[in-house]
């Protein structure tokens, strides 16, 4: 992806390095790690400092937001953890799809060992203690509550919200630890940091709006052509910049200021709010890496 004009992002307050301290002196409450992750970019929204962080403690992955990524690929990534050693399941858990698989697949996969040797020690009852991670607006408070029946965790749109730790007693003996969401120090690779803002995971208020938009129309155009033409009612000839894609939107939807120009700020907006609420279709940003076909650099 082109960086020339995007600026360096870097995302890495105060709040951020307290929770990666909360992680490392909590780690020894748990019994695992439920790290989730946004199913329409798997490994940009999935900390790569993780595995450090938690330090070889039994780990599976949630893959949240399914109901807004491409199926099939969404599959793909999960065979691709599975591959690598990470237990995952893919949820949605505005409509509860796949709740219901998370805590059997825990005890049953990433626990199985020391489920049995509870077992036999006559502690089969005992509380399964879950650490819940995840870098901001992936969903970690929202799927506590579905899974609790209740609005125990803070949820709010926007990045950043959970600052502290929470305890929440399921009633299947299990006990969940939600975490803030952390990021990592500096992004190494800015398209992970595009990626990121696309979804609104990183806010929008250290990118340009307009920048960002037209990055993703590239995307679209490239990679969701049908639904791009659909939800627009567009033409493509795919010789379209980024700026002829989103001058057209805003033409078509009739965004109009003075001298016969287009709003491209209120288009810009517009089309990012569209793209994550889902109303562009099931869309993914990356796939595993043997399958990559992602925003080019």
């Amino acid at each position: 992806m082109d960086n020339i004009d995007m600026k360096q992002i870097q995302w890495f307050p105060g709040h951020m390095a307290k929770t990666r301290r909360l992680i490392a002196s909590n780690l020894s409450l748990v019994d695992a790690v439920v790290e989730i992750v946004d199913a329409r970019l798997p490994l940009s929204s999935q900390n790569p400092e993780m595995d450090k962080m938690t330090k070889g403690k039994p780990r599976i992955v949630i893959l949240n937001k399914s109901d807004l990524a491409d199926e099939r690929t969404t599959q793909l990534w999960i065979d691709h953890f599975r591959a690598n050693g990470k237990e995952a399941v893919a949820i949605d858990c505005k409509s509860g799809r796949g709740l219901k698989n998370i805590i059997p697949t825990i005890r049953k996969t990433i626990l199985k060992e020391l489920m049995e040797k509870r077992q036999k020690n006559g502690m089969s009852t005992s509380s399964v203690r879950l650490m819940i991670v995840g870098i901001p607006n992936v969903g970690k408070s929202s799927l506590i509550n579905k899974m609790a029946g209740s609005k125990r965790a803070k949820v709010e749109d926007r990045p950043g919200v959970t600052r502290t730790k929470q305890w929440v007693k399921l009633d299947n003996n299990t006990e969940l630890l939600d975490m803030p969401g952390v990021l990592w120090p500096k992004f190494e690779d800015q398209s992970i940091a595009v990626r990121l803002a696309f979804t609104g995971a990183i806010s929008d208020d250290i990118l340009d709006i307009e920048t960002l938009a037209m990055k993703l129309l590239v995307y679209l155009a490239e990679n969701y052509s049908d639904s791009l033409k659909e939800r627009y009612k567009i033409e493509l000839t795919g010789e379209e910049d980024g700026f002829e894609l989103l001058e057209a939107i805003g033409k078509k939807r009739g965004m109009m200021i003075a001298g016969g120009e287009v709003n491209t700020e209120r288009a810009a907006i517009m089309i990012l709010d569209e793209f994550r609420s889902g109303k562009l279709g099931k869309i993914t940003l990356e796939a595993p890496p043997r399958e990559e076909k992602l925003c080019q650099e």
